[in-house]
């Protein structure tokens, strides 16, 4: 197998773990590559990182028409949990190894590729006030702190939500549209999966601070159910709407602002997964 080869230098574990992921794949009769221009060159592109990492090499696997496998090192590492994925570099290299792929759905925001989920509101600021250099000391603490942060500066955004012929308004603190089962690090929703073809869009109505900060307690504890003002809906396209422009961030890359349309592409990218996924 030929595989072009991307490690997030700049993470704590990338940095630390190249050299020992270069020899776990050369071991395992994993030639590496510097380039891929044309379809053919490789048989698959190895990402080392987190998601992010991922999500910028979704347009190249694409086009080149070859699998992605993932050796996750990054913070949530949210698209290996959904996959089953070992985080153990070795048995994460057994696997790409061993060929075996699994057809998974894309989701695409202003022109932007995400496989979890991509959020407007705290989780996209969240997602801006956590530095790299934070990640890199402090890893899923620096999330602890960067979201009281971002609760703190919470204000009720106005959205205007179209899908399948039906438009819904509310007011929200956070709006997500997913297309895992997993994502965020934290959430798992069971009746949702990564091929099955439409995105889950979850908003958290409230109208004043006490509602606001019983949904964010609840949805921390994994009480998804409970949450209060918690609307759900699920479509292949979403069309969103809001008062002014807001960020989107789309598995923590910035995805550009609203208005903006989300939609799913049915089993767009391949993936090396486990027979366990």
């Amino acid at each position: 197998m030929r595989a072009l080869l991307v490690i997030n230098r700049r993470s704590r574990n990338g940095r630390r773990l190249r050299k020992q992921l270069r020899r776990e794949l050369r071991n395992r009769g994993i030639e590496i590559v510097k380039h891929a221009l044309s379809p053919g060159d490789v048989d698959g592109i190895i990402a080392a990182g987190g998601d992010g990492t991922v999500v910028r090499l979704i347009g190249r696997a694409i086009a080149l028409d070859v699998p992605i496998g993932v050796v996750p090192l990054g913070t949530f590492n949210d698209l290996a949990h959904t996959l089953a994925l070992p985080f153990d570099v070795g048995e994460a290299c057994d696997v790409i190894a061993a060929g075996r792929t699994r057809a998974i759905d894309v989701a695409r925001v202003n022109g932007v590729y995400y496989v979890n989920e991509a959020s407007i509101g705290i989780s996209s600021r969240l997602a801006r006030l956590q530095t790299r250099d934070e990640k890199q000391r402090f890893g899923v603490l620096s999330f602890a702190v960067s979201a009281l942060r971002a609760f703190r500066h919470a204000r009720p955004i106005r959205a205007e939500v179209a899908f399948d012929n039906r438009t819904e308004r509310f007011k929200t603190i956070q709006l997500t549209v997913a297309n895992s089962h997993h994502f965020g690090g934290f959430f798992t929703v069971g009746d949702a999966a990564i091929d099955d073809g439409w995105l889950d869009l979850y908003a958290v109505e409230i109208n004043n601070f006490a509602q606001a900060f019983s949904a964010a307690r609840a949805i921390f504890a994994g009480r998804r159910r409970s949450v209060p003002g918690l609307r759900s809906y699920r479509a292949a396209v979403f069309r969103i709407f809001t008062r002014r422009p807001h960020r989107i961030t789309a598995d923590g890359e910035p995805a550009g602002t609203t208005p903006a349309v989300f939609e799913i592409i049915p089993r767009a990218l391949r993936v090396f997964a486990p027979p366990s996924s």
